[in-house]
């Protein structure tokens, strides 16, 4: 090669730039390097790592240059060894500068001792200079390195620009003979510096879009996953069945567009939309042999084009992924996708697919939560409602027994009271909510025990909207309020003693509440009744607590117990519950 003129030396060093292209692609694939480009800090491993990589990297960037001889200026390929006449066109800097822009000054150091000291022991009367200078790069690189900031092209290019000048001033003012090193620095100087400042931009200008339009990739199948779990919750969380299979098939062939999806249990295929569907129809027996073997062993299967054992003759269905579908460990069913072919099947799309598996398996999981959530809650509200009963039995008979001696007669009225009262416990325990109608007859014979103690001292009002009266309430819930407002406000009263019951429509909600103009309640005690079983003289605080509890369980927290009450003026406990507007 001889002849060569500036520009014919820059198009040659550009040329080999096309290197720096291929590698870039290369190195997006390497997880050390995504961490670099995300300025992410580098364990040691990782570090020594790109070291490592750079450094060789600037190695080849040496070998893929071109020696020029300075007696005869003609260019000739990179030898291993260099005689003194000669020196290197080369793109050894790109490496180095890179490897400082990205890991900072101990990977842009290290990356160019190794390129460095590799160019020094190929000789030449530029060895020792552009071996130093290489090591220099990688210094100026790291000045420039900012953890969590990518630098703009133009500052990358004039950092490689910099870099590559820098080597140009090192060779006039070490590289003996100076005649040489100027002949030199004016053949190889501008195209080198245009070359190299250029490759270093390129470099990362390709590494930032590459890995930029991967994680947009990423970003777009997390949305779609996102979408997908946000439509489907709604069904799984009920259990698989052949309803929410076919809602859920539909959803992800709409989303996805395969050639058709289907879910199926451990025996019979649930849902199945899309191609085939003729034959594979809901309800009928599993198919395909390596459904089977999916459910057996509980792994994803991939399935290559036309090895679908269906037993359907001409069945179209081709490719396909089939998940299965786990729940406590143990597979219930599976979640297939069919494609036209296996080409169609790509990694991104496995990997969506056994997401989507896994996401429904946990709503499975979560549905069964729930499930046996349902039933731990009812069991504990018919545990409840059974404590009650004794509870109030007790202080029944107390009442009863005081009668007999004075008047048996009224003794049996209330006793005929107390039978139908316990009649109503028992159909309570079986019903988790009975009308607001039945409370209050419930209520009402539980007063009638309760005025034969009181005779004359006790006046019971009522204030109940009557288009109420069909609303649901949990049983026995009422009954303890108006226990304790008689056994621990009026209860030491002499006369004048009121309770007031007050059933009320407000808006959504229906408002109850219980009054006494009884001793009332210290505001600590007021802070702790109801939510805990506290211990009184008269008392536990039991059946306050479980209607607290029972009616937070059935409505939810707002519909707790509300407590006023102010010293020898009565306590007020009111509450709120839907309204269902029944006949409405």
């Amino acid at each position: 090669m001889e002849g060569i003129s500036l520009l014919d030396l820059l198009v040659i060093m550009l040329e080999r730039v096309g290197m720096i292209v291929a590698v870039a692609f290369i190195l997006t694939r390497f997880q050390f390097f995504k961490n670099l480009v995300h300025h992410d800090k580098l364990n040691r491993k990782q570090e020594l790592t790109a070291i490592l990589f750079f450094g060789f990297f600037g190695i080849v960037g040496t070998y893929f240059g071109v020696a020029l001889n300075m007696n005869t200026l003609h260019f000739n390929s990179v030898a291993t060894v260099l005689t003194s006449d000669e020196a290197i066109a080369n793109s050894r800097v790109i490496g180095v500068v890179v490897a400082g822009l990205l890991g900072g000054y101990r990977v842009g150091i290290g990356a160019g001792l190794i390129a460095g000291i590799h160019r020094m022991t190929l000789g030449g009367f530029t060895a020792i200079s552009c071996g130093l200078s290489t090591i220099v790069a990688g210094i100026v690189a790291g000045a420039f390195y900012r953890k969590g900031k990518a630098l703009k092209p133009v500052t990358v290019f004039g950092i490689g620009a910099l870099a590559e000048a820098m080597q140009m001033s090192m060779i006039l003012l070490i590289s003996k003979p100076v005649e040489k090193a100027f002949t030199l620095v004016e053949v190889i100087g501008v195209p080198m510096i245009l070359a190299n400042g250029v490759g270093t931009a390129l470099f990362l200008l390709i590494v930032h879009n590459v890995i930029s339009e991967q994680e947009k990739v990423t970003a777009l199948q997390a949305q779609k996953t996102l979408r997908i779990a946000n439509q489907t919750l709604g069904y799984l969380r009920t259990g698989m069945n052949a309803d929410t299979a076919q809602a859920v098939c539909t959803i992800l062939f709409r989303e996805l567009q395969p050639s058709a999806v289907a879910m199926t249990n451990k025996t019979d295929i649930l849902a199945h939309v899309g191609v085939a569907s003729d034959h594979h129809k809901v309800g009928s027996p599993i198919r395909t042999d390596e459904t089977r073997d999916v459910i057996h062993h509980g792994g994803l299967v991939v399935v290559n084009d036309g090895t679908i054992h269906c037993d359907y003759p001409g069945c179209r269905l081709g490719a396909a992924v089939i998940a299965p579908l786990i729940r406590r460990g143990e597979t219930i069913g599976t979640l297939k996708l069919y494609y036209p072919s296996e080409k169609v099947i790509t990694d991104v799309s496995i990997e969506l697919i056994a997401g989507l598996s896994s996401l429904l398996s946990n709503q499975l999981e979560i549905a069964e939560t729930d499930r046996a959530y349902q039933l731990a809650k009812e069991a504990e509200i018919k545990a409840l409602q059974a404590q009650i009963s004794p509870h109030f039995l007790f202080n029944s008979m107390n009442i009863i027994v005081s009668l007999i001696r004075t008047d048996p007669d009224q003794a049996r009225k209330l006793l005929t009271s107390l039978s139908y009262f316990l009649r109503q416990n028992v159909t309570g325990t079986t019903a988790s909510q009975i009308s607001l109608e039945q409370e209050l007859s419930h209520v009402k014979a539980y007063l009638e025990i309760i005025e034969a103690r009181f005779v004359d001292r006790l006046t019971i009002l009522y204030d109940v909207d009557d288009n109420l009266l069909a609303e649901k309430i949990p049983p026995f819930t009422l009954q303890p309020i108006v226990e304790n407002a008689i056994h621990h406000g009026i209860n030491d009263m002499v006369k004048n003693s009121i309770i007031k019951m007050t059933v009320h429509d407000v808006g959504t909600e229906i408002e109850i509440r219980v009054e006494d103009n009884g001793k009332g309640i210290t505001p600590e005690r007021i802070a702790i009744l109801g939510l805990t079983q506290i211990e009184s003289e008269s008392g536990t605080g039991v059946g306050l607590f479980n209607v607290n509890r029972r009616l937070m369980m059935t409505f939810g927290d707002q519909a707790a117990l509300s407590i006023k009450s102010e010293r020898n003026e009565g306590t007020i406990i009111s509450f709120r519950i839907p309204k269902l507007e029944v006949g409405v």
